[in-house]
């Protein structure tokens, strides 16, 4: 057994986590509706927007994982990207939302420009820091103990951005909100670089062969493909509720304020329960909590379809419900992560943890890029009316019902498949009777 973490080290890598939070948020959370109801461009359009940016971090981020593994740096193999990638994200995403408004073709490719530096810069970033816990410690249990930090900051960073940035938008538009969310990020860039200084790192011989070579020997592991499919498909469902609360607020509850309200009700009880979830963890295993929080979200998200009925009591629970289980699958696939990496560096003796780490964070990216994608297309089929600035649009009722499925009978469908996925995960059993990795 190696020794636990500072308390220091942990708090400081979970300050990262403002930074994925806010901008794994965010605009997934405003994007979408910015292009199509204050540009005033199609759904179907606006979609593909959103997810193109996203898709070429499907190809960079294990590009940025095998940069990272080769690093020598005398700051560490992975911090000094977090600075540097970090601080051009927070810019970068500040000016996305300072362009023309009208144009539309004007502002849509200032959009689509100013997001595709972002999502290069957040590959930069993101890739490193997640990899940075198979390097920090060696335990299995401390990794759920790291994780259990980094998600409840993770669901503060996202309950403060996902509640304030609709409010700074409304009252002070998109460009003040662009330049508050560029803070929040920049807050937590410094904070997990300042704060892991000095951390111990357990770094393994950088593998030999190309990338390709790197990337099929992850590719043919088959507890990573478990996991990963799993979690990639829950980021898809995710992304498509989180899509779809501005025009569930907008056009079901009629209530500017409930977008807020959902989100509070969404990320609030992850705040209580994830200690609960590391504290199961330690009795039944990692991947029998990961199940039982999938069946938290499967159940919450059935339940969002109360909105279309607009009994808006009964969707807040249904957002707790799904923030109770979001909190387990943000814990313990982000805890199995580095076992499998860390087993994989000690079975081979060679670090691949960087490309581990760049497919698992392309898959995540995917799959919350194909949320908004999705529920585009969704928008699409109900006829969905698009409109610019404060033009108020009467939707369809195909339309609301359109909202209403790609909020709630989708994803819960899609996590539901994940669960299948799930079963193909076996490292856990082994890892559990060592009680090391």
């Amino acid at each position: 057994m190696t020794a636990e973490l500072p308390a220091r080290v942990r708090r400081g890598y979970a300050l990262g986590s403002v930074a994925t939070g806010t901008f794994g948020t965010v605009p997934g959370l405003l994007l979408l509706p910015y292009l199509t109801d204050e540009i005033g461009i199609g759904a179907a359009l606006a979609g593909v927007l959103v997810f193109a940016p996203k898709a070429w971090d499907v190809v960079l981020n294990p590009i940025a994982g095998r940069i990272s593994d080769r690093s020598t740096h005398p700051s560490g193999r992975r911090r000094p990207f977090l600075v540097r990638a970090g601080l051009t994200l927070a810019v970068l995403f500040a000016v996305m939302f300072a362009g023309p408004s009208e144009p539309s073709a004007l502002a849509s490719a200032w959009v689509a420009v100013a997001f595709l530096g972002c999502a290069s810069a957040y590959a930069f970033f993101q890739v490193p820091y997640v990899a940075m816990p198979a390097e920090l410690t060696l335990d299995y249990a401390e990794r759920t103990r790291l994780m259990t930090w980094r998600v409840v900051v993770l669901a503060l960073a996202i309950l403060l951005s996902g509640a304030t940035a609709p409010i700074v938008a409304d009252q002070l538009g998109h460009a003040a909100m662009g330049v508050y969310v560029g803070v929040l990020i920049a807050l937590g860039v410094l904070g997990s670089w300042w704060g892991t200084r000095g951390a111990p790192e357990h770094p393994t011989q950088t593998a030999a062969g190309t990338l390709a070579d790197q990337l099929r020997l992850v590719a043919a592991n088959p507890d990573f493909r478990a996991v990963l499919l799993t979690f990639v498909v829950q980021a898809a469902a995710i992304g498509t509720v989180l899509a779809g609360v501005a025009y569930v607020a907008d056009d079901l509850l009629d209530s500017a304020a409930a977008n807020t309200f959902l989100f509070v009700a969404f990320v609030g009880p992850a705040l209580l329960v994830t200690p609960l979830w590391e504290r199961y963890a330690a009795t039944r295993g990692k991947r029998s909590g990961y199940g039982l929080a999938t069946g938290f979200l499967v159940v919450g998200m059935a339940a969002l379809l109360t909105a279309h009925a607009g009994w808006t009591g009964l969707t807040y629970v249904a957002a707790a419900l799904v923030g109770i289980g979001y909190a387990g699958a943000q814990v313990f696939p982000m805890a199995m992560l580095p076992d499998v990496a860390a087993d994989d560096a000690q079975r081979s003796g060679s670090n691949r943890i960087g490309v581990f780490t760049g497919v698992w964070t392309a898959g995540e990216t995917l799959g919350l890029a194909l949320g908004p994608g999705i529920f585009a297309l969704v928008l699409t089929a109900g006829g969905y009316v698009s409109s610019t600035g404060d033009v108020t649009v009467a939707q369809p009722d195909s339309a609301r019902l359109a909202i209403a499925l790609g909020f709630s009978v989708l994803p819960a469908a899609l996590a539901a498949l994940s669960l299948v996925l799930l079963r193909g995960y076996r490292l856990d059993d082994r890892l559990r009777s060592l009680d090391v990795t």
